[in-house]
């Protein structure tokens, strides 16, 4: 690793530059979840059937994944500060838009900017992680992602009890926006300027190949889990479990807290054991998660399960992204945003296909491929090795 002294800087601008870092992954895990409780409101207003909801809802992954790899360039040409500063500012103001759409079609247009917007924040404020991490010379990337895992909570828990106290979606909206864009103003300048040096200059795109598609398919496998959990445990909790749709929603509940707690502790369990091990036993708890979700027949055993699935996947992802960023030969926004996207692709297409099984061979047994997939990974844990 680069060590800290070479670069120059002190240890105030290397505190700043972490704590800068934390904000604009709180920033981006607050927004994007502040979304989730105005989507059934926004069907409502619009009077819009599923099926045109679902379509205008594909805007976000669509222009997510178109920007992704456009993200990694721009990150590495020009710098990881300016890219995260710049679609931290556009993710705030497109939230207004979302809510402000008049029609289906806007929407998915609204959704295709914020989308995109919140790609190029997730690329380019994983490449500044990985900058302050090698700069700082120990982990500290399990710490980030646990900040993003805090927003989502504060995000869309925040917005609904502003929506339970009787503010308007727009006027939730504004809120989030406003104070995101504050904290995105005191902190943006504390992020690690770019790195000046030949090495900077020949950037261009390149096709990802060895381990960087490694580091992406293990990411897509950790991301499908995460996916599987968010859409499919209240389905699985409710249906082969008998449980109300209420408690049901619990498991994913407790898995996203178990995510977040593991991860802002992740730093110091990376730094003990080391990253490799972090994958391997992380994936392999993991798995036996989804699989005592889905084999043992207490209905308490499957929120438990999905508890251990967010307590093993919750620092696997993390250690991937900061391997990513050390890969030699390969400028690390470029590596970053590969597996970002293929990561992404994960959420995306992962749901769907564990939909499509399910109707072939039931629920549990699309839950178990992805059970088995985490053991793969587990099995790949050396990739990491960087």
């Amino acid at each position: 690793m680069t060590s800290f002294v070479q670069t120059g800087e002190t240890t105030a601008d290397l505190r700043g530059a972490r704590l800068a870092t934390r904000a604009m992954f709180l920033i981006c895990g607050t927004v994007t979840a502040s979304w989730a409780p105005q989507v059934p409101l926004a069907k409502a207003r619009l009077g819009i059937d599923d099926g045109v909801l679902g379509l205008a809802l594909l805007g976000m992954g669509a222009g997510a994944m178109v920007a992704m790899p456009l993200a990694g360039f721009l990150a590495a040409r020009f710098s990881s500060r300016l890219i995260t500063a710049l679609g931290g500012l556009v993710i705030c103001l497109s939230l207004p838009l979302i809510i402000l759409a008049p029609d289906a079609l806007l929407l998915g247009l609204a959704l295709f900017l914020f989308g995109a917007a919140t790609g190029s924040m997730d690329v380019a404020m994983n490449v500044q992680a990985a900058a302050v991490e090698a700069r700082g010379g120990r982990p500290l990337m399990s710490s980030f992602h646990g900040m993003f895992s805090v927003g989502g909570l504060l995000g869309a828990g925040g917005a609904s009890l502003l929506l339970g106290l009787g503010l308007s979606p727009l006027a939730v909206a504004l809120v989030v926006s406003g104070l995101m864009l504050a904290l995105l103003a005191v902190q943006a300048g504390s992020m690690l300027p770019p790195e000046r040096g030949p090495a900077q200059a020949g950037m261009r795109f390149a096709l990802p190949r060895g381990i960087v598609l490694v580091l992406g398919l293990l990411t897509f496998v950790l991301f499908q889990a995460e996916g599987a959990v968010l859409d499919w445990s209240a389905v699985f909790l409710h249906e082969a479990r008998g449980q109300d749709p209420a408690v049901a929603g619990l498991g994913y509940a407790m898995f996203a807290v178990a995510m977040a707690v593991m991860r802002l502790a992740g730093d110091g369990i990376t730094s003990r054991f080391g990253g490799e091990t972090v994958v391997r036993l992380g994936s392999a708890l993991a798995a036996a998660g989804f699989l005592l979700a889905i084999l043992a027949p207490w209905p308490v055993a499957g929120l438990i399960g999905f508890a251990l699935v967010g307590v093993g996947a919750a620092n696997v992802v993390p250690v991937l992204f900061s391997a990513a960023g050390r890969v030699p030969g390969m400028a690390p926004g470029l590596a970053i945003s590969t597996i970002a996207t293929l990561g992404y692709c994960g959420i995306l297409v992962g749901p769907a296909a564990i939909g499509f099984i399910a109707d072939h061979l039931g629920l549990p047994a699309s839950l178990g491929i992805v059970a088995a997939l985490l053991v793969a990974t587990a099995a790949s844990a050396r990739a990491v090795r960087i």
